[in-house]
């Protein structure tokens, strides 16, 4: 996975890069979400409609998000507002959309289906104005 925080705090994500390395280390995944946490500001992925992928996680790969989601729960919750996808295609975005509900409860963020760029910035802005939950 690349990530782009240039114009943070929207960061943008491209699933595709490395799924093409299939022993792919996801260490350094882990240690540039890090980073992204350690610096305690609020933040939301942005990601584009990429190629098909067919990238089936080993059991292995599995357990090594769930540790590392384990370990910094608080942070995800408290700084990743949300990820806001890019899917022009209606029916992928419907598919998307009935996803979206469990990719929340396991990450503890929102996942937000938009149908152009300029609609996932408007998402990203609402999600990053949101006053937190008290």
């Amino acid at each position: 996975m690349k990530m782009d925080a240039s114009k943070f705090p929207y960061v943008w994500v491209d699933f595709t890069h490395n799924h093409a390395e299939p022993e792919h280390d996801h260490k350094e995944d882990f240690e540039r979400f890090e980073a992204l946490l350690a610096r305690k500001e609020k933040f939301v992925f942005l990601s584009l409609t990429a190629e098909e992928d067919d990238h089936e996680h080993t059991q292995e790969e599995k357990k090594q998000v769930s540790l590392w989601m384990k370990k910094h729960k608080q942070g995800l919750r408290t700084y990743v507002k949300g990820m806001v996808h890019i899917e022009p295609g209606g029916a992928k975005r419907l598919a998307m959309k009935a996803f979206a509900a469990a990719f929340a409860k396991f990450w503890g963020y929102p996942l937000l289906i938009a149908g152009s760029e300029e609609e996932a910035l408007g998402f990203a802005q609402r999600l990053l104005s949101e006053e937190p939950d008290r």
